[in-house]
């Protein structure tokens, strides 16, 4: 047992001095001003609105469109990883293609309410990017009467 005990700490010690060695050697290693510029360059994404409302719409009619415009003001490509939706009864189409700095892109929404109540909806609609505030929540709403 002591021996043992013995040969974990020895193990646990040699790891120890390692992974110090290890870490003085990377605080150490300079880097370059291309490499800093290029951690400094980061997508950033600007929508024209967060909120559109579709108004007022009969059940007769069940499916409205609309369209989220957005700019990458950032300085990097932006590139939109997933659009979702709080709801199936909503859905979001955009571009896979990266958006290139000063550019502008769209996020298609339609909405169906054929089958839901009539009434009052506000839906969610949730984009990831990789733009520096990664998450962004949409929202539709309207009135859908009978």
């Amino acid at each position: 047992m002591k021996k043992t005990l013995q040969i974990v700490t020895l193990v646990l010690a040699t790891f120890a001095v390692t992974t110090l060695s290890w870490a003085e050697k990377i605080e150490k290693t300079p880097v370059s001003a291309s490499r800093m510029a290029a951690q400094d360059k980061q997508a950033e994404i600007k929508f024209d609105t967060l909120k559109i409302n579709l108004g007022t719409f009969s059940a007769a009619n069940p499916e409205q469109s609309c369209t989220f415009m957005f700019t990458n003001v950032g300085t990097a490509p932006l590139v939109i990883n997933q659009a979702f939706a709080s709801c199936g009864c909503t859905v979001p189409t955009y571009t896979k293609d990266p958006i290139k700095p000063g550019e502008r892109g769209r996020i298609d929404v339609t909405y169906n309410g054929k089958g839901k109540f009539p009434g009052r909806f506000q839906k969610t609609i949730t984009v990831r990017s990789n733009a520096k505030t990664e998450l962004v929540r949409l929202i539709i709403e309207g009135v859908m009467t009978e």
